[in-house]
């Protein structure tokens, strides 16, 4: 390969008169008789290359003419300005290497099936659309840990195995961990907990499970959630924490991220909106909204998909909904004193029908009530010991929540479906590539 300085194409105004290699996969390539145009793509960016019949070595030229679709190529070239190119650059290529002439590829400019595209998931993320998508998750990624970090959160990584529930035993993933049983983690709340009494305010990042057999749009098997816990903290504390993340995940995006939001052709507006304070109703007053919009629920039913579009769409930014009847809440929910039938909880509700980003609220922090809680459950009592034991050695009020990325990613882009949020979907039938 050529010994020049090698440059992204996203830093490629960096360079301009100097002469550069760059490295990547052809896009496409269109010729206008003793010019060929190469559209190159890098991973940070695309730049159009000029292979100029007049001004190159004849071998190049012939060699840029044989490109296909995706083969892999490294240049040299000098950039130079030109505002009628989508990045407002061209390369004036010197040299070409083709390190592999791809065969045809299978994607093309046209419909194709979803089912198509799943099945060739590992090329769909080559895609300008799916590239978009994934560098929003990124930044979104990138947004949330600096939230935490900025505010001096200390990251646990909670396990993947685990020995007993937290949000439900029907939506277990069971494997054997050798001679044991174990689960595949559905939340790392439960470790976030015992490292906030270690470390004050805490929060985790990882892959969580859920074994649900669901097919709508807002589900997969897999999905990333980011969950802070702070000790001597209260559900008002976990509500103002959720309402500043959101914040500053939206504001990230819209200052780092608008090219990939007008590929996507998101309408910006309605992020925009998206500004403190959020609205807060208590489910209680988010039942009777829902009865005066014509809705059949009643007092203790749980919202589902459908209740919380509309439920939403009351509101033009995300609302916060708290203090859900304690009956339909995990056991580790703790109750309001005022009412004790309620749980202080909270749940933030996406708008344009997105449905729930954001879950969470106050544990309880009583020994003695926490058991209860676990037997009324009919869960294990000894696999949840090491949990009691927080009870026991200096327990505080404390409070939480989860965060999906994926629902997130799907509500910032304004994706029809989350399976486009993450690179490979776990899906209810979908588990290749």
């Amino acid at each position: 390969m050529p010994n020049l300085p090698r440059i992204a194409i996203e830093h490629i105004a960096d360079a301009v008169g100097q002469e550069v290699t760059i490295c990547g996969w052809l896009r496409q390539r269109r010729s206008s008789g003793k010019i060929h145009f190469l559209v190159i793509r890098d991973g940070s960016g695309e730049l159009q290359a000029v292979v100029n019949k007049a001004t190159i070595e004849p071998g190049y030229f012939e060699r840029s003419a044989q490109l296909t679709q995706e083969s892999s190529v490294v240049i040299t070239g000098i950039p130079r300005a030109e505002p009628r190119a989508s990045s407002g650059y061209e390369l004036d290529v010197v040299t070409i290497t083709i390190v592999q002439l791809a065969e045809p590829f299978p994607i093309q400019p046209k419909e194709h099936s979803v089912g198509f595209l799943m099945e060739h998931r590992h090329l769909w993320l080559r895609s300008k659309r799916q590239h978009a998508v994934l560098r929003i998750r990124h930044e979104i990624i990138r947004a949330c840990r600096d939230f935490f970090d900025d505010r001096d959160f200390t990251l646990i990584d909670t396990p993947i195995f685990t020995p007993n529930a937290c949000e439900g035993t029907t939506t277990l993933f069971q494997t054997q961990y050798f001679d044991q049983t174990a689960y595949l983690a559905q939340s790392g709340q439960l470790y976030s907990e015992a490292s906030a009494a270690a470390f004050g305010n805490v929060y985790c990042f990882g892959p969580t499970f859920r074994a649900e057999k669901s097919k709508t749009r807002r589900h997969l098997m897999e999905f990333w959630m980011v969950e802070p816990e702070m000790a001597f903290a209260e559900l008002s504390d976990a509500m103002d924490l959720a309402e500043g993340l959101l914040k500053m995940v939206i504001e990230r995006v819209l200052d780092r991220r608008r090219n990939e939001l007008t590929i996507l052709e998101r309408d910006i507006s309605k992020l925009e909106a998206v500004v403190p304070p959020l609205p807060r109703v208590t489910y209680e007053d988010a039942i009777k909204l829902l009865k005066e919009k014509g809705v059949s629920i009643e007092f203790g039913d749980d919202f589902g998909g459908d209740d919380e579009t509309v439920l939403a769409s009351s509101f033009d930014k995300p609302v916060i909904v708290h203090r859900y009847p304690a009956s339909i809440k995990a056991f580790y929910m703790e109750s309001d004193p005022e009412a004790p039938n309620l749980a202080l909880c909270m749940d933030v509700l996406a708008p344009e029908g997105y449905g729930e980003i954001i879950g969470g609220g106050q544990r309880i922090h009583d020994y003695d009530k926490l058991l209860a809680r676990i037997k009324e459950h009919q869960l294990p009592e000894e696999a949840f010991r090491w949990y009691l034991d927080l009870r026991k050695y200096g327990s505080v009020p404390h409070a939480g929540f989860g965060m999906g990325i994926e629902r997130v990613v799907a509500w910032v882009c304004g994706l029809e479906h989350v399976r486009e949020t993450i690179p490979f979907p776990r899906m209810l039938y979908t588990l290749y590539p």
